[in-house]
């Protein structure tokens, strides 16, 4: 796992990059927070989505809001960029487009979007 801070004038954005998937579970998850705010210096992040894996976009199983959870609790901003076109879940459609509206986690298309998105909450 490899971080590329972005600087956005008053706060970073720590891009992540993998071969393998970041957020397995919630300690996965932590992990990946408590490396950017080690590695990176912050703790506003941007993650591809096909570095997440996919039960978490299967709201039943917990996992999405449990680790949203932990995130909120220890500060923590995330972005997660892809295509969510293919998702047919009202529900999850619900999750991420309420989410969009917080300033706490972000669902988006692009990276650039992303960090955008964080830029305008630090």
């Amino acid at each position: 796992m490899k971080f590329e801070k972005i600087d956005c004038g008053n706060g970073i954005v720590a891009v992540v990059s993998s071969d393998n998937k970041v957020i397995t579970d919630v300690d996965s998850a932590l992990d990946l927070l408590m490396s950017a705010k080690y590695e990176a210096g912050t703790k506003y992040i941007a993650v591809d989505k096909k570095l997440v894996i996919e039960d978490f976009f299967v709201l039943s199983s917990g996992l999405a809001g449990e680790i949203l959870q932990k995130y909120i609790n220890y500060g923590g901003k995330i972005a997660i960029y892809g295509d969510y076109s293919h998702y047919t879940s009202k529900p999850l459609k619900d999750f991420i487009y309420e989410s969009n509206k917080g300033k706490d986690v972000f669902f988006v298309a692009t990276k650039e979007e992303a960090i955008q998105k964080i830029a305008n909450i630090i």
